[in-house]
């Protein structure tokens, strides 16, 4: 499948990296990833935007390709990417994944090691996008979830093994409770930084979450990946 991408680049040689990881129905333009390419750009980090298949200008249809091990697969194909541009920095990489896309990130990490991580409102398995019931006003979007999401998944096994992590998290979650940051945040290895929001939802709306998350977001890849 052919996926695209959307690469924040600074002027500083070989950059470090970090592949952005949307949501179960977003795609790269989503305004988190956005505001976070331009925060890395600015501190001297590349950033890569990428559309999952089947969502944005991906090719796929999402209904059909959408499992965790596929997008996981978006993601190490985009690391082959990095890894193959001399003007890149292939050796430092970092990843950022939000709801979903934090899932994607936490597996990815566990399998091949990373300079920095980031995951916002992720889930550790997949009952919580799967199961009803959800609150009133988002059953129509849960449904579509079930439809969309093929196979179960639990990253109970990788967690000890994903460190350099910043986990961030609504403490109202109406889709991924709050447990599941805090599990995250227990397993992993050090370092490690948990962030929880008084009052925050899923979709992070609150605009003192949005700068609070920009700024502790950049922070964190800038002292794991810098030059």
């Amino acid at each position: 499948l052919a996926l695209r991408a959307t690469l924040h680049r600074p002027a500083a040689p070989r950059p470090p990296v970090v592949i952005g990881c949307h949501g179960l129905l977003s795609d790269r333009t989503s305004p988190k990833q956005i505001a976070l390419a331009q925060a890395c750009s600015e501190r001297g980090m590349a950033f890569l935007r990428l559309d999952h298949r089947g969502c944005g200008e991906s090719a796929g249809r999402i209904e059909e390709v959408t499992t965790l091990a596929a997008r996981a697969e978006d993601v190490h194909a985009a690391i082959r990417l990095i890894t193959s541009r001399p003007d890149l920095d292939g050796d430092r990489i970092g990843l950022f994944g939000s709801s979903l896309g934090g899932a994607v990130c936490i597996a990815v990490a566990g399998m091949v090691q990373t300079a920095a991580l980031l995951t916002f409102a992720a889930p550790v398995r997949s009952r919580p996008l799967v199961e009803p019931p959800l609150p009133s006003g988002l059953d129509a979007g849960h449904s579509r979830m079930r439809s969309i999401l093929k196979g179960g998944f639990d990253l109970t096994g990788l967690l000890p093994r994903v460190g350099r992590i910043l986990v961030v998290h609504g403490a109202d979650d109406e889709i991924v409770p709050l447990a599941h940051a805090h599990e995250i945040f227990a397993k992993a290895r050090e370092p490690k930084r948990l962030i929880i929001q008084p009052g925050g939802d899923h979709r992070m709306s609150a605009e003192s979450h949005q700068r609070e998350f920009l700024s502790a977001a950049a922070g964190w890849f800038q002292r794991l990946m810098a030059p």
